[in-house]
């Protein structure tokens, strides 16, 4: 019985080493030691299998037998057999379980047994993982082949199954959509496979396989996209490619990467997002393998974009790049939202910036065509000066993309949101960044119209000249945002340069015929009865020179241009207000004097009327065509 009862004290103490020993060799190997100091034959006692490893090999045998039993398969079917369409659950179940061992047993892995294991099951889940990766791409081209473009059927929806059977309405988002005014198609994934796809994505996320497993997803993704912007007609060209093209076909080109950059940031990327968070159930390897779908597009619009910013800096471009501006603009959240790393919206907020600068040239541009357009021919009759058409019509187009403009000059590239509120409280200050470029363009342009109107050798004719042009400035000024852009005060101050203009041609023109109506103190002699008398021959003489000149100014005046009829009737009533009430007085005093009244018939050749009849007749010429430097053609 004490034998008996030894033995069982043996056994017990045994087992509680090697319980312990399961969690720590070490503390078991202590035990056995101390117990030794009171029974010598359990310093004989070995932990043979202290950790359970016989228990890992068995398991790892199992999983190795059921793997390769699934590679053969595959294999023996020369891989048309796919693993889902009868063992999915097998293989999968599977791969779960070597994952799980591989995860329990880590943390002991410096034990050299264990590390051995390790190591073998390393082995197993990377031809596991090679297996499922096949599947994933055979699944992914499957689905590829079977797409059809030219198909008018929209897609099957896809089920969130997470939601199925829990009580919860389905969720379901487009798997195969026609977006029809672009004739592109979207997520064009059955929902059975999207399922099966993210299936295995899980695997291989869990595995650590997570990134192979979405450059796979978008290497076979991008031949679909590609197909949907051939669809859209954008073309991939270079930057030199679109840095040499003429400006007329580089205008087509922008027309078509507008409506690529809107369709593929708003409609194809978000669709693609969406697919990637399906398949891949949100997180970096969804990000990898949206990044690796939507990386080489990105870049195509991003390059486009970037070669317009660089091309070359014609006043006529302007429009065009603006347009390209406002798309940047609009498609910059857009690329913040899709993309999670912040490199490819920064590259995006490079390219808008650069966009700005080459707007902000282009006026630069502007600005010397109208310094170096040189004052060598005259207009007929001092009409409208192309230029004068030219830059102000440009500037009228201009500004009706004022908020843009305002954005751009003001050169911090504020959010459009904060950008518009600042624009709309100061939209009647004069001093914005905008407004001191449109105010310094009109500076060049009238100091320029200065110049030319120095070619007429008549002051009256350059008056003429100054107030035509700076007439239909201050017309198409109040009749357009440009006169908001300019502001009030700028409108008043030109107004008031018309009107002396208006003064100096009356002064040149008809002071002098004027004058000849005047009967200076000298000529008059009082006679007895309080009568005056008028020398004769003094009031002859200013009668023929008054219809001399009178005939002469009318007669001239007659082939100039006024060709603002408002301005043209302004210039008739001043005219008839100084020339009229001195004619009628003179012609007057001519009757009363007795020596002259019997020759009314041989020198008076007007009647009052008369004069205002040849007066309407002033500035009833054409303006004429004038050619101007072809490099100011911009903007009729």
């Amino acid at each position: 019985m004490a034998d008996s009862g030894e033995e069982k004290l043996l056994a017990v103490a045994r087992h509680i080493a090697k319980t312990l020993g399961n969690d720590n060799r070490t503390v078991a190997e202590d035990i056995l030691k101390i117990f030794s100091n009171f029974d010598a034959r359990f310093s004989k006692e070995k932990l043979s299998d202290p950790l359970g490893c016989a228990a890992l090999e068995q398991t790892l045998n199992s999983l190795d037998e059921r793997i390769s039993r699934h590679v053969s398969s595959r294999n023996n079917n020369d891989n048309s057999q796919a693993i889902f369409s009868v063992n999915t659950a097998a293989f999968l179940a599977s791969v779960d379980e070597l994952t799980a061992t591989v995860n329990r047993w880590k943390p002991l892995a410096a034990d050299e047994t264990v590390g051995a294991c390790l190591s073998r099951a390393d082995e197993m889940l990377r031809r596991a993982m090679v297996l499922a990766e096949d599947e994933f791409r055979s699944l992914m081209d499957e689905s590829i082949r079977n797409t059809s473009f030219d198909s008018d059927d929209g897609g099957e929806f896809e089920r969130d199954d997470e939601s199925c059977g829990n009580g919860v309405e389905d969720h379901r988002i487009p798997a195969a959509e026609r977006v029809s005014e672009d004739d592109v198609v979207i997520d064009v994934l059955p929902a059975g496979t999207v399922i099966d796809l993210r299936e295995i994505a899980t695997r291989m996320v869990a595995a650590g396989f997570g990134d192979s497993c979405a450059r796979v997803y978008g290497g076979c993704r991008r031949e679909f996209l590609e197909e949907s912007f051939s669809r859209l007609g954008f073309r991939n060209l270079c930057a030199s490619e679109i840095q040499e093209m003429p400006w007329q076909v580089l205008e087509d080109e922008i027309e078509r990467w507008i409506n690529a950059s809107n369709v593929s940031l708003r409609i194809l990327f978000p669709s693609e997002r969406r697919l990637c968070d399906r398949v891949f159930s949100g997180g970096s390897a969804a990000d990898i393998a949206f990044g690796e779908v939507c990386r080489e597009p990105v870049t195509q619009l991003l390059r486009f974009a970037d070669a317009v910013a660089s091309h070359s800096r014609s006043p006529d471009q302007l429009f065009r790049i603006l347009h390209v501006f406002d798309t940047m603009r609009e498609l910059i959240p857009e690329f913040a939202s899709l993309f999670s790393d912040s490199q490819c919206e920064t590259e995006a907020i490079e390219v808008w910036k650069r966009l700005g600068e080459a707007i902000k040239e282009i006026f630069v541009e502007l600005e010397n065509l109208i310094r170096q357009d040189p004052a060598k021919a005259a207009v007929h009759g001092g009409g409208l000066h192309p230029i004068t058409k030219y830059v102000v019509n440009y500037l009228v187009a201009a500004s009706q993309s004022r908020r843009t403009l305002e954005l751009v000059f003001q050169g911090d590239f504020l959010p459009l949101k904060d950008f518009i509120t600042m624009v709309d409280d100061n939209k009647h200050q004069s001093d914005s960044h905008f407004c001191v470029q449109l105010c310094g363009i009109m500076d060049l342009l009238e100091s320029n119209l200065e110049a030319k109107s120095k070619i007429y050798k008549d002051l009256a004719l350059c008056s003429v000249f100054m107030m035509n042009n700076l007439r239909y400035i201050v017309q198409k000024a109040k009749t357009s945002e440009l006169g908001s852009v300019l502001g009030d005060d700028w409108i008043r101050k030109h107004t008031a340069k018309i009107r002396r203009f208006h003064v100096s041609y009356q002064r040149s023109s008809w002071s002098k015929v004027v004058g000849f109506l005047k009967v200076e103190t000298s000529e008059v002699t009082m006679a007895a009865g309080s009568s005056v008398v008028v020398e004769v021959k003094a009031m002859k003489e200013k009668l023929k020179m008054f219809n001399l000149h009178f005939e002469e100014i009318c007669r001239v005046q007659s082939h100039w241009v006024v060709f603002d009829e408002q301005l043209r009737e302004e210039i008739r009533i001043a005219l008839e207000k100084i020339l009229l009430p001195a004619y009628g007085s003179f012609i007057g005093r001519f009757h009363n004097v007795p020596e002259l009244s019997k020759y009314v018939d041989k020198y008076v050749k007007y009647g009052v009327d008369d004069i205002g009849d040849r007066l309407n007749d002033l500035f009833q010429g054409e303006n004429s065509v004038l050619e101007v430097s072809h490099r100011f053609k911009i903007w009729l």
